[in-house]
């Protein structure tokens, strides 16, 4: 039986979740913009997901712009609020940012702002210091991702926030938190954010779902016009079933987060003690705060495609980094970020628990990847 360990790239959808979408699967098929009885039945639906996931995420209900997912959150994010700023001035993202936020930054230096690039520790850690370096009065919006995807790093985004509105209160600040949502709490309104990515398929909901939340007083462009769905935000008749999925799935993990914590937190543990007794393995980030489902590893002198081919050949799915960089093989921008050697980072592994694997998953695992690193 192949063993899944790439939950960062998606996860399964959950049996309750897919319960709770079988009506609108089956029956339910009003347009929620529709006056009649149809209409408001989806519409009920809809807003039911909408506070759902505001639940998850200590947000209000009224904030959450329903996407296709993170990516286009991502992209509302950066290119909304810049277009919607009087004057082109400058932003700042970190060094480590997923492809979804680097692209639309690049893309807005392209039409006239300046781009200040924050950089990480050896840990990936954004540190206030480098933080602050990378500002000025005139920065209108900086984003830090809550944890890396890759080397699940998490960033004390309270702080930063701190530290950025302290240079200017008018700042405002976006963290992608894809890889947070349903793994670890995290509060929307305690952190003082201005803005918010998440994604349903990272967290046992379907593919097709996302959501940016923004603060009431953030000024937003829409980037997709003409129906003026989703408050005039985000036009285009709402995907209801993936977004009904996404609710549930969101409030499952209001009710289960703790326990999915534990569990993924036992495995990593499991997982990196082992590798630790595995020569010519280097390990990344072990001294900085971290996902609990995530492990990113390089076995010296082994290439990490050809490592990956191997291990799905034995039946263990992971992955060489981000999936959206899938086929490239330049090394991960991320571990460049940190210091690493481009070769050494050429051939990183990453492992990504969900609430399927169990312990035994682990020792398989190391089992195949040290038979692997025999005969390679």
């Amino acid at each position: 039986m192949p063993v899944y360990l790439d939950h960062n790239a998606t996860t399964p959808l959950n049996a309750d979740v897919l319960e709770a979408m079988m009506p609108y699967l089956k029956g339910i098929y009003g347009n929620p913009s529709s006056v009649h009885r149809f209409g408001r039945l989806t519409r009920d639906a809809l807003e039911q997901a909408r506070m759902q996931v505001a639940n998850l995420l200590g947000a209000q209900p009224k904030d959450v712009i329903f996407t296709s997912g993170g990516t286009e959150a991502n992209n509302l994010a950066i290119r909304g609020t810049l277009i919607a700023q009087a004057t082109k001035s400058e932003f700042a993202i970190s060094a480590i940012e997923h492809a979804s936020l680097i692209a639309p930054s690049k893309l807005m230096t392209e039409q006239g702002w300046r781009l200040n690039t924050i950089p990480v520790d050896s840990q990936g850690v954004v540190t206030e210091q480098a933080l602050q370096a990378s500002l000025t009065d005139t920065t209108q919006l900086v984003s830090i991702m809550a944890a890396n995807n890759e080397t699940g790093v998490l960033q004390e985004i309270g702080a930063l926030v701190e530290s950025a509105k302290a240079i200017n209160p008018g700042m405002l600040f976006h963290t992608d938190a894809c890889q947070v949502a349903g793994k670890m709490p995290i509060n929307f309104a305690e952190l003082k954010l201005d803005l918010m990515s998440v994604s349903s398929h990272k967290l046992y909901g379907p593919l097709g779902a996302g959501a940016l939340v923004v603060a009431g007083h953030v000024d937003l462009a829409p980037q997709i016009v003409g129906g003026g769905q989703e408050k005039q935000k985000r036009s285009g008749t709402e995907n209801l079933l993936s977004i009904v999925g996404f609710g549930a799935a969101a409030e499952l993990a209001s009710r289960t987060l703790q326990q999915r914590q534990s569990a993924m937190f036992e495995l990593q543990t499991q997982l990196i003690e082992s590798l630790k007794t595995m020569q010519g393995v280097s390990l990344f980030s072990l001294d900085a705060p971290r996902l609990p489902n995530t492990v990113m590893f390089a076995m010296n002198g082994i290439d990490g495609e050809a490592l990956l081919m191997q291990l799905d050949r034995k039946g263990f799915a992971v992955s060489s980094g981000s999936a959206c960089d899938s086929g490239k093989t330049d090394p991960s921008h991320v571990l460049l970020a940190m210091g690493v050697a481009a070769q050494t980072a050429r051939g990183s592994i990453r492992v990504s628990f969900g609430e399927q694997n169990t312990r035994h998953d682990v020792q398989q695992f190391i089992a195949a990847l040290d038979e692997i690193k025999q005969q390679l």
